[in-house]
């Protein structure tokens, strides 16, 4: 399977990046895995309702850009829906199965996802109501994925 990560912003603390780097190896006998990084839509601190539309926009045609048309895409957005690692799992080995072999993920920006990015997303994933910094959202996915295809293989680590 081949996984894309796709993100917005540089991601710079170095505990993420060594957490990252890690899950990313343990994952290199199940799976394919790049991180693509967009930029982010540099912006003053306090933006009107139109303003933070704008940013989402601009920062969802990069994310759009890198988007082939064969990739099944889940959005990660706080309303989407909920899974528990067993059904998140289960999801990623049906992919598989019917011959989706390419998925990418979509972490957006501190605003969130445009409306473009969610309409061409396949489904929206959720993990859960809490609002996590989106750098450390991207640690939470790749453990969240590693952990998937342990379970899937029957594999100790989940717990």
């Amino acid at each position: 399977m081949n996984i894309q990560i796709l993100t917005v912003g540089k991601l710079k603390e170095k505990y993420l990046i060594q957490g990252i780097a890690e899950y990313t190896k343990r994952l290199g006998p199940y799976a394919k895995v790049t991180i693509v990084e967009v930029p982010d839509e540099k912006a003053p601190e306090v933006l009107s309702d139109a303003e933070m539309v704008q940013v989402k926009n601009k920062e969802g045609e990069r994310i759009l850009a890198k988007i082939a048309d064969d990739v099944h895409v889940i959005a990660l957005a706080i309303d989407g829906k909920q899974k528990s690692s067993e059904e998140f799992a289960e999801g990623l080995d049906r992919l598989a199965t019917y011959g989706k072999s390419k998925v990418a993920f979509v972490i957006g920006g501190s605003l969130g996802l445009s409306d473009a990015v969610l309409k061409r997303s396949d489904e929206k994933l959720s993990f859960g109501r809490l609002t996590l910094p989106h750098q450390l959202m991207r640690l939470v996915l790749v453990e969240q994925v590693y952990r998937a295809f342990r379970i899937n293989r029957g594999e100790p680590y989940h717990k």
